[in-house]
């Protein structure tokens, strides 16, 4: 099945990283992707621009448009991984790995995805 592991953290934190901090944690990050990716279980991976570059569309019968993210969170999602797992505790593992590679706080979400394509709706597997 496939998991979307999303990616939470403080964008102020991240951001202010030096470019040395940037490079060893993306080091650590595609040892555990290209792992994945030798195992034939990775999906696609993003990293998000940020929030100062977002656009919000509001839900209801007209649709309001506004600049930025809008989110009452102190963290914000910062990327996500799509990444095939047995089950939800190999993708915990996976989130794990992941979050031990960033080094950050944060947090990493775990959630099945369903695919969608003309036609058809069923579970990812």
């Amino acid at each position: 099945m496939l998991y979307a592991i999303l990616c939470y953290d403080s964008e102020e934190v991240v951001g202010a990283w030096s470019h040395e901090t940037e490079a060893v944690v993306m080091d650590r990050l595609g040892a555990v992707q290209a792992k994945l990716a030798m195992q034939g279980r990775l999906g696609p991976v993003a990293r998000l621009m940020p929030t100062t570059a977002a656009t919000t569309v509001r839900k209801g019968t007209e649709p309001l448009v506004l600049d930025g993210p809008f989110a009452e969170t102190k963290e914000q999602l910062l990327g996500f991984y799509v990444v095939d797992c047995a089950n939800l505790e190999e993708a915990i593992a996976v989130a794990s790995d992941l979050g031990r590679a960033s080094g950050s706080a944060g947090a990493h979400e775990v959630r099945p995805l369903m695919l969608y394509r003309p036609g058809d709706v069923a579970a990812a597997s």
